[in-house]
């Protein structure tokens, strides 16, 4: 969401407009639909976070995302705790491997719309 009064960015991932497409289609995306993507979205961030040697453990890493949460918050993530977990260790990653991860997110996130849509497509 961008402030109008002074056309700043308020949210975190609009920094990167391809992480704001794929966080908004995220945010559009039914229930079922933005689990999926949150297990594979957590996946991926593990993946990278052991592959950099930036943490050494799931543990670690898990840890990470809860020290970062914001208890009564009223933020569309918030509502389930496996979407919670997958944006704020979204969150917690470093600017660089965020973008990185970024292109793998829309990836993720265009792969889960498409099987939808295949599902849907063999249902008519």
């Amino acid at each position: 969401m961008i402030n109008d009064d002074d056309d700043q960015i308020r949210r975190w991932y609009d920094k990167d407009p391809i992480l704001s497409k794929a966080v908004n289609i995220l945010e559009t995306s039914s229930d079922n639909l933005q689990i999926q993507i949150a297990l594979n979205l957590i996946k991926v961030i593990i993946e990278h976070n052991i592959d950099n040697n930036t943490y050494s453990s799931v543990d670690e890493i898990i840890a990470s995302a809860d020290d970062e949460k914001e208890f009564g918050s009223n933020r569309w993530y918030d509502l389930d705790d496996t979407l919670k977990t997958a944006i704020q260790l979204l969150k917690t990653c470093s600017n660089e491997l965020r973008g990185k991860l970024a292109e793998d997110i829309a990836a993720i996130v265009t792969e889960a719309l498409n099987n939808v849509d295949s599902e849907e497509a063999l249902d008519i």
